[in-house]
């Protein structure tokens, strides 16, 4: 017997998630109450990292069915909602948004609209890479430094140099500048002084 599941979601304390209940039983989803998961957390936080959404997945079995509203319960973009649904799928649990026409995603229907979601996904995926890649490139000819600053100053490095090539132990070079051994390591790395 298939078992029927809601989840709803709202960002704030202010919001409640009746209304999506309403809207789930409105379209003719006869969900006992125990079966409905509702949650107050933000959609940028990955249903991965949602307790309700975990205690869901602990229930949810083969077969069964789970009811959204709509797609943005499930994630803020394309990538998360095209993710958790795979997940989903891959237990065998069809999942209904009502936003869009009640259409099951493990359908044929359901498959095209995940397909243009992943298209959208892949779209928004690379460009945040472009805009990533344009704001360093940015950046760099501004002259800004990139990654990580570094531990020891330029005087430093060259004593690290200095002390290992006459056979200082990292670990009282680490010590003497108040730094950790791999700090050293990776001046000694970056320079190609043999270790000792």
């Amino acid at each position: 017997m298939t078992r029927v599941f809601g989840y709803c979601r709202v960002s704030t304390e202010a919001q409640t998630t009746d209304n999506q209940v309403q809207e789930i039983a409105a379209a003719g989803f006869d969900v006992k109450p125990n079966r409905i998961v509702t949650e107050t957390i933000s959609g940028s936080v990955a249903t991965s990292e949602r307790k309700g959404f975990k205690k869901l997945l602990d229930k949810l079995e083969s077969g069964d069915v789970l009811v959204v509203t709509k797609l943005d319960r499930l994630g803020r973009n394309a990538m998360d909602v095209r993710a958790t649904v795979e997940t989903l799928t891959g237990l065998g649990v069809r999942v209904h948004c009502l936003a869009l026409g009640g259409v099951d995603l493990a359908s044929s229907g359901g498959k095209m609209t995940m397909a243009v979601i992943a298209a959208v996904a892949e779209f928004e995926r690379d460009l945040l890479i472009e805009r990533t890649q344009a704001g360093l490139a940015r950046a760099k000819s501004e002259g800004k430094t990139l990654g990580r600053p570094h531990t020891l100053n330029k005087q430093q490095a060259e004593l690290v140099i200095d002390q290992l090539a006459v056979g200082k132990s990292i670990a009282s070079l680490a010590k003497q500048l108040g730094t950790s051994r791999q700090t050293v390591m990776r001046v000694r790395d970056s320079r190609a002084v043999p270790a000792m």
